[in-house]
């Protein structure tokens, strides 16, 4: 319209006003704006017109909080790439293959873990984490590791990276402490069995154990590799987490027995608290947990399903729950801590991502055939998803139209 030419006094107002009116539109009368003038392309590209809208969309880099995550980034290009995760679209890749193991007279299947630091991606392969630097494109590396960090006798089931320190539980029953920039390393034996999970927060590590057992350790001088507390569990501890408030931690369990696969303990004494629902069937095992916030966890397992709980309103029922469609065990999940989940499950490599604010699966990627493969773990960035399966990692590239 006339009123909305780049010559009409509409555009002569202050950009305060500018930005407070341009505010009320959406993302693609904002896209429309931009073609009028190289101002108005300037004026709508601005962060702070975007943040609203970027809010609502799938992986944009903000919490539920309003946290930003990836501050840097263009928020205007993160709205973009949210709508390709939306969508499904994305260039797929596999960057790294590596052989099975041979144990005695068969194969015996890596079970890779990973964590993703800004320009590295940390993955274990048998006895050793490897740190890979990611190429700017995201979707290679360099071809050799910049950095192996070693300790542990046999292979290593789960590692977090933490505040530069990597802390990782093993088949040998130890846990292992490397500092990333340094030399400096700790082993110290932890469990009778293997460390199946560790965690790591304010100078303290909680490991779980197939020996029935978590314990608490401490970090701190003179007392590193101390056993603070021996939670008897009585079943095998699959995963675990601190909360973010440092107080307590949840432990899931295999749900062999009568209690409730999923519970929390007060980290300084190590008492029980609370257990979460009522309605697990008996081998229901908690394979993966995830914080999002001090009262906002989600957990998977053995029963297929993705549950969420707020600790806040309910501990004996959860919130929002969503089925996996093929029946398959979900090994592992993560959130962008606001309106995605992405899960993987135990065949054929399927990796699903959720919209918690639908009930069916938004889209899936098949990334093992014709073998089937679990997708042990699966770490994402706004623009990049990781999965690991039993012999090969693959990416998903989302900034691919």
């Amino acid at each position: 319209s006339r009123a909305a030419s780049p010559s009409s006094p509409l555009w002569a107002l202050p950009e305060e006003l500018l930005l407070l009116i341009c505010s009320y539109l959406d993302a693609q009368a904002l896209g429309r704006l931009a073609q009028v003038c190289r101002r108005l392309r300037f004026l709508s590209s601005r962060d702070v017109l975007w943040r609203r809208i970027a809010r609502g969309c799938l992986n944009s880099g903000f919490t539920q909080l309003g946290t930003d995550l990836a501050a840097g980034i263009p928020v205007k290009e993160r709205v973009k790439v949210s709508q390709n995760w939306r969508h499904g679209r994305c260039r797929r890749d596999t960057v790294l293959k590596w052989k099975c193991k041979q144990v005695a007279s068969f194969s015996s299947f890596l079970m890779p873990w990973m964590e993703l630091d800004g320009e590295y991606l940390y993955l274990s392969q048998a006895e050793n984490i490897q740190a890979y630097h990611l190429c700017a494109e995201g979707t290679s590396f360099q071809r050799h590791p910049q950095a192996i960090f070693s300790g542990h006798q046999e292979d290593v089931c789960r590692f977090v990276l933490v505040n530069s320190h990597i802390v990782s539980g093993g088949g040998d029953g130890s846990i292992v402490l490397h500092k990333i920039h340094g030399s400096y390393s700790v082993r110290f034996s932890a469990h009778e069995q293997e460390v199946n999970c560790v965690d790591f927060q304010g100078g303290l590590i909680v490991s779980g154990s197939r020996d029935r057992t978590a314990k608490v350790w401490s970090l701190s001088a003179g007392r590193v590799g101390q056993c603070l507390h021996t939670v008897q569990t009585e079943d095998r501890v699959w995963s675990i987490a601190i909360s973010p408030l440092l107080s307590s931690f949840v432990t899931g369990t295999a749900c062999c027995g009568h209690t409730s696969p999923l519970r929390i303990w007060d980290l300084e004494s190590g008492q029980l608290l609370t257990c979460l629902g009522t309605d697990f069937h008996r081998g229901a095992g908690v394979l993966d947990v995830f914080y999002e916030t001090p009262s906002l966890l989600l957990s998977c397992g053995y029963d297929t399903y993705i549950r969420y709980w707020d600790i806040r309103t309910s501990t004996r029922k959860c919130v929002q729950e969503w089925e996996e469609p093929h029946d398959s065990a979900l090994y592992c999940i993560r959130s962008d801590k606001n309106h995605m989940i992405a899960s993987g499950s135990s065949y054929y490599g399927v990796v699903r991502l959720w919209d918690k604010r639908q009930t069916r699966c938004l889209q899936s990627f098949h990334l093992s055939s014709p073998t089937s493969s679990p997708v042990y773990c699966l770490r994402f960035s706004t623009t990049h998803l990781y999965a690991a399966l039993a012999s090969a990692l693959h990416v998903l590239d989302f900034t691919a139209s």
